[in-house]
């Protein structure tokens, strides 16, 4: 890195020195090893190389981090570094006391009726010495970042350009010929929250990151891996990227910019309904699969499309069929047949209510239809590939969320099996006498059986456990522990508990050990937020 930064030292336009810069540090973006936070070990190691250095590469190194970083204390400790070189007397770059220091002028939003992704053009200047207006400040840059709302509000490609009046005059023209294209000034401060959010969901991917869920649901988007967002020009203007967000003003005091609307559950059934209720409804035989197919349509574009369940468009139906519902939730037979013609409907009535052009409806009920055979294919028995029968997966998700499998095998692996098959009712998770059953015959081999036993179940099948002769108070302490555990696993309470107990079983830990460690941190935390604390310290 400092070998590449000398040859840095001669550049005289800061707006190159960040490119150039914003692309090292993006060098290692994204890249994990199990039980390291390689970004704070790269980054932070850079800073103290840079630091010992005593070198002017070191020095233009430190500068550019100190605006760059990712993390507020890796701007603080290349800030430090800064003048610690500098009291040694050293001289920076020309361009170095300007790096990051840019006025934001304008931004926009460049898209389609469809909306499936935004382009966001924010504009800055570097003019500080002029006084006045903002807006009146010429522009040397834009910063363009492409927001797919498909994959969940993400960054998909960003790109800075210094012909600025010339983008700027591409767009209005193509939105003045073209009556599908749109083009908009938005509040520089409204850029910031939505900018803000695509960082954070990206950042989640790339990562692999769990959500805050003080912050409100995110939903993660199935089949989107960090290679699809780390391998293009994104990584290289990441840092960049993150630096000029931060510039862009906050919203004034009592002024929210637009949020991204909470649907809650009831918000969700009243918007079933009235499509239910609707004519484009009405010729749908099936009336329960119906109703189940619209609960899901729903929920992806509450989830998933920032909030959008009535936007419809053909990448929309595309990413829904093949990879958001394979991934996430188990149909039954009869909802996998009814979900196109739903989904059909669907999208004639979102359609209609969101003035979306005829042509355009049209093209998305083709996607729908082109899409059938292959949902069809994809998502037939998605058991399968995971080796367990369709009555296991039932047991696992009875809420169908198929997100929910790996920790819920993880937390009761028998449900998985075939050995509790003959009393489904007295192995049920969503009991406490039901879990306690199921965690006694998974840790000590016994149950205590709701029947007398006599060596045969009434079905004549043999019965292989143990049944429990008396109560150990340690045995009992060790269960109670545990099922507290299960529990929180089966919910997903809270979302790095399971964060938490897959790096562990990365770094080769067994399963007795994860649960004795997650066990620990969990009868020792002072509360949630203590408690995702020590999590995320494991």
């Amino acid at each position: 890195m400092l070998r590449a930064a000398r040859a840095l030292l001669a550049m005289r336009h800061p707006l190159d020195a960040e490119l150039a810069f914003s692309e090292m540090l993006g060098a290692w973006w994204g890249e994990r090893i199990p039980g390291l936070d390689v970004q704070r070990l790269l980054g932070e190691g850079l800073i103290a190389h840079a630091t010992a250095s005593g070198k002017p590469a070191g020095l233009a190194v430190l500068a550019a981090v100190a605006a760059l970083g990712a993390t507020p204390e890796q701007r603080a400790l290349a800030e430090q570094g800064v003048l610690a070189l500098r009291e040694r007397g050293l001289q920076v770059p020309g361009w170095a006391d300007q790096l990051g220091a840019v006025t934001p002028v304008a931004a926009y939003v460049s898209g389609d009726q469809f909306g499936d992704t935004d382009d966001v053009v924010c504009v800055f200047s570097r003019d500080r010495d002029r006084v006045g207006d903002p807006g009146s400040l010429p522009p040397e840059h834009a910063l363009i970042l492409v927001v797919d709302h498909n994959g969940g509000g993400v960054l998909r490609d960003a790109w800075v350009t210094t012909k600025v009046e010339q983008l700027l005059e591409q767009c209005r023209q193509r939105a003045e010929a073209d009556d599908f294209a749109r083009f908009s000034r938005v509040e520089p401060a409204e850029a910031r929250a939505l900018l803000s959010r695509a960082l954070e969901r990206t950042e989640q991917v790339v990562t692999g990151a769990s959500a805050d869920p003080a912050a409100g649901p995110t939903v993660r988007p199935v089949g989107l891996k960090a290679a699809d967002l780390t391998g293009g020009s994104l990584a290289a203007h990441f840092a960049l990227a993150r630096a000029r967000v931060r510039r862009l003003p906050v919203p004034p005091d009592g002024v929210e910019p637009s949020p991204v609307p909470v649907w809650r559950l009831d918000r969700r059934a009243v918007l079933a309904a009235r499509f239910l209720a609707s004519d484009e409804a009405a010729e749908l035989s099936d009336s329960y699969a119906a109703s189940r197919c619209t609960d899901h349509i729903i929920a992806h574009g509450c989830d998933v499309d920032s909030g959008r369940p009535m936007r419809v468009s053909p990448r929309k139906v595309e990413s829904f069929l093949l990879h958001w519902l394979p991934g996430r939730v188990v149909l039954l037979p009869e909802e996998q047949e009814a979900m196109p013609h739903v989904l059909a409907a669907w999208v004639r009535w979102a359609g209609a209510r969101s003035s979306l052009p005829e042509v355009a409806v049209g093209a998305t009920l083709d996607a729908v239809w082109e899409s059938t055979a292959e949902f069809h294919r994809v998502y037939r028995d998605p058991a399968r590939p995971l080796g367990l029968r369709q009555e296991a997966v039932r047991r696992l998700l009875p809420d169908g969320d198929f997100a929910a499998l790996a920790r819920r095998m993880f937390a009761f692996p028998l449900l998985a099996s075939e050995l509790v098959t003959w009393a489904p009712e007295e192995f049920d998770p969503g009991t406490s006498r039901g879990r306690r059953a199921l965690l006694r015959l998974d840790h000590y081999g016994e149950y205590e059986a709701a029947i007398p036993y006599n060596g045969r179940h009434s079905s004549g099948q043999d019965r292989w456990y143990r049944p429990v002769t008396g109560n150990d108070p340690r045995r009992e302490r060790e269960l109670d522990r545990h099922e507290r555990l299960a529990r929180r696993l089966w919910h997903g309470r809270p979302a790095n508990l399971w964060a938490a107990a897959r790096r562990m079983l990365d770094r080769g830990m067994d399963r007795p050990t994860v649960l004795a460690a997650l066990g620990e941190v969990l009868d020792s935390a002072q509360g949630e937020s203590d408690l995702r604390r020590r999590l995320d310290a494991l």
